[in-house]
């Protein structure tokens, strides 16, 4: 990942805590505001790459925030909310809005709209996909493809491979992917099975899965995505 910065705006703990973990799991910078005033300084004071606002904030609402920090920059806005009326998702885009999501969303879903807004301004890399020798591999549009015919993968295995292929060439330690994957789930593997999974994992992407390159393995620690994006 670029290590770009964002900005979570969201008066609900359980909302902010889950989006700040996903995004810094994937490499980002987060910084956080619970109220619109909060948000509009914290636009103004540290300048990030991207804010994900929610519309219903008290003090000044998400809406009024919206305004605010478009008076005075350019910095690509994402908004959350449980409001599903169109009239609320055009009131926000009319105010300066690029994206809007409403609650509940899942974190794939979130983090495809963040990549896809960073991508705009030149924040985040302008690929998320990798080809080797037959496989192609597109983390936006949830495709694997090995000698043009689609490869099949499970939902686990999706948020493997896009724990793996964020950050090309980074070593991403046992610990961390399962962190990533699983978080805190009562049944998340241990590293043996892990193993187990990145085993499944290969013989989905690579080229040769009996000679693997795609996926290292560092010994005792981890795994690296050995592909660049295309």
């Amino acid at each position: 990942m670029t290590g770009a910065s964002i900005l979570v705006v969201d008066d609900e703990p359980q909302i902010l805590r889950a989006v700040s973990r996903a995004l810094e799991a994937r490499g980002y910078l987060v910084r956080t505001a619970t109220d619109g005033r909060g948000a509009i300084g914290a636009a103004a004071d540290e300048e990030p790459d991207l804010v994900v606002l929610d519309l219903n904030l008290p003090h000044v609402d998400g809406l009024t925030a919206c305004r605010e920090i478009r008076r005075t920059s350019r910095v690509p806005i994402l908004v959350l909310s449980v409001r599903d009326a169109e009239q609320d998702k055009v009131a926000a885009l009319d105010l300066g809005a690029d994206d809007y999501l409403t609650k509940p969303f899942g974190t794939e879903e979130l983090l495809a709209r963040v990549r896809a807004l960073l991508r705009r301004t030149g924040a985040e890399a302008s690929s998320a996909r990798f080809a080797a020798d037959g496989v192609l591999v597109d983390l936006d549009a949830r495709s694997v493809r090995r000698d043009g015919k689609p490869v099949h993968l499970t939902p686990t295995e999706w948020r493997l491979l896009d724990a793996l292929a964020s950050g090309p060439g980074k070593l991403r330690t046992h610990a961390w992917l399962l962190e990533r994957v699983w978080g805190d789930d009562a049944d998340r593997p241990d590293v043996e099975a892990l193993r187990v999974f990145v085993s499944q994992l290969r013989r989905k992407v690579e080229p040769d899965p009996r000679r693997p390159y795609v996926i290292r393995t560092e010994a005792g620690v981890g795994y690296r995505w050995q592909l660049e994006p295309v």
